[in-house]
C-alpha cells in the first residue's frame, strides 16, 4: 500500500497595499517598485485592511499636491498603521515625521532600493518556489491597453516655479534599446497604446551626448526624434501601429522633425507642450524661453504638413508680476494659436521655488477671475474645434464598454480619439457598440455630436 502523497502547503505571502499620488511619472515609479516587491514575494492588495504594509507614492510639487499627500498618508495610518512613505515628498521626511511620527520608513523620490528594502524590513519576504510571481512586462497599474513609457527622469531647466530639478535631479536618460526594449515587451504584452513621458521628452539623451546602441541590426541614438521613429516600428498582435503619444515636449527646433512621421500615421498626431505662458514678461521671470511669435509660425507649419495633429498645453495664471496687460497678451496668442487642449492652473507659491520671492504677488481674487476667463476662452475655442468633427469618421479606442441595456440591448462604451491622452483629456461616448467588444479595441466611428470638451458618435 502506498504512503498517502502529503500536500505542500504554500505559506501566505506578506500582502502590499500601494496608494499612488500625483503625475504618470509617479504612476511609473510605483508600478516599478512593485513589480520589484512582486517579484520577492508579495502578493498586492486591493484595500487597507488586507495589506501588511501600505506604501504612500506622494506628489510634492504644489502645496496642494502636498496637503493631498499628507491627507493620503493620515487615511492610511488611520485604516492601517503600517506605512511607509516615498516620493516627492519624501525630501521633506522632517514634515511628514512630525505629523506622522509612526511611519514605518520615508523615501525620496525614485529611491526603489531603499523603498524595497523599507517594505523588506517592514515585512520580511517569504521564499516560495512553487509560485511565479511576475507576469510578463512586470506589474501595472494603468489598464492593459495602455503604457506609461518613461525615458528619463530629473531636468536641466530651472524654471523659477518649479522645485523638480531639487526633488529628482538633473536629466538622466535611460539607453535607446532599453527603452526600446521595453516599449516592444509592453506592446507584445497587449498595450495598444504608448504614452511617453519624463520631465523634458525633447531633451532625452543630451546628458549622453546622444550615445548610440544597436537596435534590430542598426544603430540608433538616445534622441527624440531617433525614438519616435523607431516607435513607429513597432506592431501590435492584430499588426496595427500602436498609438505613440509624446507628452511634455519641449518645442525644441528638432520637434519639427517629428511631424512628418505623424502624418505618415507612425507616430500620434499628438504633442503635450508645456507653454505655461505667452507673455515675454511673464516667461522671462518664469525663466522659460520667449519665443512665443516663433512657435505660432511653427504651430501652422506643423499643422500644413500635419493637418490632425493635437496640441494641449497648460498655462500659469496670476504668476507673480503678471498685469491685465499680459494676460491679455495670452488671451490673444490662444486665439492665435487654437490649442486643442488646455489645462490652467492659479499660480501656488511652493516652498523653495525662487518665485515666491518674486514681487508684484497678483491677489487671489484676481487669480480666480482670470481663471475664469481662460477657462472660458479655451472651452471656446475646443468646442468649436470639436463641432467641426462632426459627420466625420476617426479612430477611437475604447477604454470602457458598458453591459447591455435593460430594454434593447444595445451597449454604450467611452473611448478616447487620437486627440485624447487618458485622464486629461476629452472623451468619445458611443452608442450601439455591439457585441464582442472590449477595452482595448481601436475601431472607427462617426461622430455624431459634441460639445466643449467631448465627442459623441456610433461604430461604422
Amino acid at each position: 500500500m502506498c504512503a498517502p502523497i502529503m500536500a505542500t502547503k504554500i505559506p501566505d505571502a506578506p500582502k502590499i497595499g500601494m496608494v499612488s499620488l500625483g503625475c504618470p511619472k509617479n504612476l511609473v515609479d510605483s508600478e516599478r517598485i512593485l513589480t520589484k516587491l512582486r517579484s520577492d514575494g508579495y502578493q498586492m492588495s486591493a484595500d487597507y485592511a488586507g495589506a501588511d504594509v501600505v506604501l504612500v507614492n506622494t506628489c510634492g510639487f504644489l502645496d496642494s499636491a502636498k496637503e493631498e499627500s499628507l491627507e493620503a498618508i493620515g487615511e492610511a495610518m488611520a485604516e492601517n498603521g503600517r506605512v511607509i512613505v516615498t516620493g516627492c515628498m519624501g525630501d521633506e521626511a522632517d514634515v511628514i515625521r512630525a505629523k506622522f511620527p509612526q511611519v514605518l520608513a520615508v523615501t525620496g523620490a525614485h529611491q526603489y532600493e531603499q523603498v524595497v528594502n523599507a517594505v523588506h524590513d517592514a515585512s520580511p519576504p517569504i521564499p516560495n518556489a512553487f509560485v511565479d510571481l511576475v507576469p510578463e512586462g512586470g506589474l501595472k497599474l494603468t489598464p492593459r491597453h495602455y503604457s506609461y513609457l518613461k525615458i528619463s527622469e530629473g531636468c536641466n531647466h530651472r524654471c523659477s516655479f518649479c522645485i523638480i530639478p531639487s526633488i529628482r535631479g538633473d536629466l538622466v536618460s535611460r539607453r535607446i534599446d532599453a527603452v526600446l526594449r521595453e516599449a516592444e515587451k509592453l506592446v507584445a504584452a497587449g498595450t495598444k497604446e504608448l504614452l511617453v513621458i519624463s520631465q523634458d521628452t525633447s531633451a532625452y539623451g543630451v546628458d549622453t551626448r546622444h550615445e548610440p546602441r544597436m537596435w534590430k541590426g542598426h544603430e540608433v541614438r538616445a534622441h527624440m526624434t531617433d525614438l519616435a521613429r523607431e516607435l513607429g516600428q513597432l506592431r501590435t498582435a492584430e499588426g496595427r501601429a500602436p498609438w505613440v503619444r509624446l507628452h511634455y515636449v519641449y518645442p525644441y527646433p528638432h520637434v519639427d522633425q517629428v511631424i512628418p512621421l505623424m502624418a505618415l500615421g507612425l507616430l500620434t498626431p499628438y504633442l503635450d507642450i508645456p507653454f505655461q505662458h505667452a507673455s515675454p514678461n511673464v516667461l522671462k521671470a518664469m525663466k522659460r524661453p520667449a519665443n512665443e511669435a516663433k512657435v505660432l509660425d511653427r504651430i501652422r507649419k506643423w499643422r500644413d504638413i500635419c493637418p490632425d495633429i493635437a496640441i494641449r498645453s497648460s498655462f500659469v495664471v496670476g504668476f507673480p508680476g503678471e498685469t491685465e496687460a499680459d494676460f491679455q497678451y495670452l488671451l490673444d496668442w490662444l486665439d492665435e494659436a487654437q490649442l486643442d487642449r488646455v489645462g490652467a492652473f492659479r499660480f501656488e507659491p511652493v516652498e523653495g521655488a525662487a518665485a515666491n520671492d518674486l514681487p508684484g504677488a497678483v491677489p487671489e481674487e484676481i487669480k480666480e477671475e482670470r481663471y475664469q476667463r481662460i477657462m472660458e476662452k479655451t472651452a471656446a475655442i475646443s468646442a468649436a474645434k470639436l463641432q467641426a468633427r462632426v459627420g466625420r469618421v476617426l479612430p477611437v479606442i475604447l477604454d470602457e464598454v458598458g453591459e447591455p441595456d435593460e430594454e434593447d440591448g444595445s451597449v454604450g462604451a467611452t473611448a478616447r480619439s487620437q486627440a485624447d491622452a487618458p485622464e486629461i483629456d476629452g472623451n468619445v461616448f458611443l452608442r450601439d457598440v455591439g457585441d464582442g467588444r472590449k477595452a482595448g479595441d481601436m475601431i472607427d466611428v462617426r461622430i455624431e455630436d459634441a460639445d466643449e470638451h467631448d465627442l459623441y458618435g456610433v461604430p461604422v
